[in-house]
């Protein structure tokens, strides 16, 4: 049986760098680490990635993370120097980053849903969904090219899907 996307992401995310990496392309380029993390899995199980789809995937990524996602984001960063001087804010801050975690886990769940039935593409050239993905951002620095190629050799040598 396929690898769900959440178990996918949680296995890439834990592996070393790769935490940074997204965080650090969610920074730079506002890049949706959702959208990121089903891309690689989408690329990883051969699936052709078309501008038509990935327009299907965003329309329903960036409602929820304008909504839900990042204002639990903005509001756990808020928090963080006061949360280092007081117990009770810093408790708070924990359950909101949970909170933050299960916003993510339920767009995830319904990223894959969307996607459940597009087949790989059997026989054609390997899928870039990083590439198009990346497409749609002003001008890419070489640095956010390296930390794709990094995103995407870290997604292929995990565990099968």
């Amino acid at each position: 049986m396929a690898q769900s996307l959440w178990d996918f992401s949680i296995t890439l995310y834990s592996r070393p760098g790769i935490a940074e990496l997204c965080l650090q392309l969610q920074d730079a380029r506002d890049a949706d680490v959702c959208l990121l993390l089903t891309a690689l899995w989408l690329e990883r199980r051969g699936v052709a990635a078309t501008p038509a789809r990935l327009a299907r995937l965003e329309q329903l990524a960036q409602p929820w993370q304008q909504a839900v996602t990042i204002p639990l984001r903005q509001l756990r960063r808020t928090w963080k120097a006061a949360a280092s001087r007081d117990a009770g804010l810093a408790e708070l801050r924990r359950e909101l980053a949970a909170l933050e975690l299960k916003a993510e886990r339920l767009l995830l769940e319904r990223l894959q849903e969307l996607a459940s039935d597009w087949p790989p593409a059997n026989g054609a050239a390997p899928s870039d969904w990083l590439e198009t993905l990346a497409a749609g951002w002003a001008a890419a620095t070489t640095d956010h090219r390296a930390a794709l190629q990094a995103l995407r050799d870290a997604a292929m040598a995990a565990t099968q899907p």
